[in-house]
């Protein structure tokens, strides 16, 4: 594990999140970091919104 995190810190850190910001919100949140990376990776490849997404090679 990076950084020497095991299983049980792991664990804790999770619980923590929870505390923090709700069961209800995890999901909310978690989509938004996933639309978030997508974004970054179109960017990166210099692709916009307004461009049709390519299927294959």
């Amino acid at each position: 594990m990076p950084h020497g995190l095991g299983g049980p810190e792991l664990i804790i850190i999770l619980v923590l999140v929870m505390l923090v910001f709700g069961v209800g919100r995890l999901g909310s949140i978690g989509s938004s970091l996933g639309q978030g990376v997508r974004e970054f990776k179109a960017g990166i490849a210099g692709r916009s919104e307004d461009e049709p997404k390519r299927l294959g090679p």
